[in-house]
């Protein structure tokens, strides 16, 4: 029997030795790496700007959300995978999102699996680009919280942390913020992952593109020795959670308002048609059910 999917995140195949030789050299020869993020806080053009030649410039998926013109700086393009394979590839978007690089500085594909049932797309898939494979499940696995998965950009500079490159890591626009044009999906413990960057950062493993190098809190007991760390850690958690009952308060408000909304939102969620990932996932749990009623034949 088919396993089934829990979020959690998947062993990696037999030949991941193989894959991590194959896309780390990706990245040989360069200086430094910057991973873009897709994000309001993502000016590429001046992100470009602040990093000189022998830079690798690293951009996720839907790119067309983040450029406006073509990128003519050595780059990279990574895709996230899901259950249908690579997620630019089962939208049929190859060709849209490849189009925004420069040929001649353009370093390939690396399509990325994490989670237990993201699977890799062929590489006759991206139209003739240059492609690597990665998977990172086992890596991630190890402090990961359990029933989330990792995003694609964090996933990724935690591989290439362990990976002793001599390059820097740079990280651009890992912000975590909803925005009218961005979705912060749930199946991501964002909070976990911003806490981890921030240890790197401050750490001196890896750079966050105009972030301040102190923490401001931390400083309050430089200028005010009589309040110990633990005096504002325990503070700040006090003010935190004052805010956050405010906000469910306004939260509880809003749900309250928009009742209305919400109830025909979902009837008319029920009439769409089926997208191909749920007919796909239909498909599956159809073929599980075969397979658990195949009666056992005796030997």
């Amino acid at each position: 029997m088919k396993a089934k999917a829990t979020g959690t995140a998947q062993t990696e195949p037999a030949n991941s030795a193989e894959l991590d030789r194959a896309a780390r050299e990706l990245f040989a020869g360069f200086s430094q790496i910057v991973l873009v993020a897709n994000s309001d806080d993502s000016n590429v053009d001046q992100i470009a700007r602040s990093f000189p030649e022998g830079t690798l410039f690293v951009f996720f998926n839907k790119v067309y959300k983040i450029l406006g013109s073509s990128f003519t700086r050595p780059a990279m393009l990574v895709c996230r995978s899901g259950m249908m394979g690579a997620n630019i590839v089962h939208r049929r978007e190859v060709s849209t999102v490849l189009d925004f690089f420069d040929s001649s500085d353009f370093r390939g594909v690396l399509n990325i699996a994490i989670g237990q049932e993201e699977r890799f797309s062929p590489k006759e898939a991206f139209e003739g680009a240059p492609v690597k494979h990665l998977h990172l499940g086992k890596l991630l696995s190890a402090y990961y919280p359990e029933n989330k998965v990792p995003t694609t950009g964090f996933g990724l500079c935690m591989w290439l942390l362990s990976q002793d490159l001599p390059a820097s890591i740079h990280l651009a626009g890992f912000s975590a913020k909803r925005s009218e044009q961005w979705k912060v999906f749930d199946v991501h413990d964002w909070t976990f992952e911003q806490v981890l960057i921030r240890l790197l950062y401050r750490d001196g493993k890896i750079f966050i593109h105009d972030a301040p190098r102190k923490n401001p809190y931390q400083e309050i007991s430089e200028h005010f020795p009589q309040f110990s760390p633990a005096t504002v850690a325990l503070t700040t958690d006090e003010i935190l959670s004052e805010r956050m009952m405010g906000l469910s308060s306004v939260i509880d408000r809003l749900m309250s308002i928009t009742k209305v909304l919400r109830y025909i939102d979902s009837k008319f969620r029920k009439i769409r048609p089926r997208t191909r990932k749920q007919k796909h996932i239909a498909r599956t749990a159809a073929a599980d059910r075969e397979v658990d009623q195949t009666p056992t034949g005796k030997i």
